[in-house]
């Protein structure tokens, strides 16, 4: 099953984002979950949040992925949410 993560960072967190970011990097190649994963851009050009496709065998094994993204531990969401997703074009 696909999971859509969408999150969207705190706001003036960028720097929370910059400090985590060779960890998350490392959790996202290392997890064998992820498909796709990439920021969302501000009207400024700077990541906002994130967009992680996730494959996973339920919702639970989605939540428990992001619970300890280093993102997610260092608090740098100010809300996120999992759906389940479908893929329609493969590009």
């Amino acid at each position: 099953m696909l999971f859509a993560l969408m999150a969207w960072d705190k706001e003036g967190a960028l720097s929370v984002r910059m400090q985590n970011r060779p960890d998350h990097l490392t959790y996202l190649e290392n997890s064998n979950l992820v498909r796709q994963a990439g920021p969302f851009i501000d009207k400024g050009g700077e990541p906002c949040g994130s967009l992680i496709i996730l494959e996973t065998d339920s919702m639970a094994a989605a939540q428990e992925w992001v619970k300890n993204d280093p993102y997610a531990k260092a608090g740098l969401f100010r809300d996120f949410k999992i759906i389940e997703w479908k893929r329609v074009i493969d590009a």
